[in-house]
């Protein structure tokens, strides 16, 4: 039987589940691996604190001890990469985080890279990962768009504000290309590029790819 590739939504919001499985679907093919996207009920209704992240990273390498017989792998969908490091100690399990994945497929397509965060508080956190990979000079800025995960399913006030953003990093930070720092982002990836004419880096996305490439080539 085909194993799935997991795609694991670390918070309790179903409709950021649903925005990442509308971006999985240019992925889903009769020859690759299986995509699910699931969401963790007992976790968070966001992350958005280094407090809500520590309590994801349990639930995710819980989940994970729960489905491995049949998984090809396990995608941490939630920019703070919960529990990615833990999942990397199972023995013979691919395992990433979209903020990882973002970052590097960002500096395939630019010299600097500016994100978009959700809230200021998210900054901080996103700054000690990018330090930890060692690429903090490649990062042009952050700029936080103060809306909460639950937030952004209001869709013209996201969407503006994004904008404004992305302007923002574009223009004062002299950024290459624009990450979106919130997996309940995806489904304005395409508007946003469009608005900014820069490239768009969903993190799910990017992520998976990066995973289904892996998982072809058997590392």
């Amino acid at each position: 039987m085909a194993k799935t590739l997991y795609v694991i939504n670390p918070n309790s919001n179903t409709a950021v589940t649903a925005g990442i499985d509308a971006a999985m679907a240019v992925f889903r093919q009769h020859d690759a691996p299986k995509i699910e996207c699931v969401t963790l009920a007992d976790g968070p209704p966001g992350i958005q604190s280094q407090q809500d992240v520590d309590r994801a990273a349990v639930l995710v390498r819980d989940f994970a001890e729960k489905h491995r017989d049949g998984a090809a792998g396990f995608v941490t969908a939630c920019f703070s990469d919960p529990g990615l490091h833990s999942l990397r100690e199972i023995p013979g399990v691919l395992a990433m985080g979209i903020s990882e994945g973002a970052a590097l497929t960002a500096m395939t397509l630019g010299n600097t890279f500016g994100v978009i965060a959700i809230l200021k508080g998210s900054i901080p956190r996103h700054m000690r990962a990018w330090a930890a990979m060692g690429i903090a000079t490649r990062v042009a800025g952050e700029v936080a768009i103060g809306r909460s995960v639950a937030e952004l399913s209001d869709a013209d006030a996201t969407l503006s504000a994004m904008i404004a953003a992305g302007k923002e990093l574009r223009d004062r930070h002299l950024a290459d290309v624009l990450v979106m720092g919130c997996a309940g982002m995806a489904r304005y990836r395409d508007a946003l590029q469009d608005a900014v004419g820069l490239p768009v880096v969903e993190p799910s996305q990017a992520t998976v790819s990066m995973a289904l490439g892996r998982l072809r080539l058997g590392w």
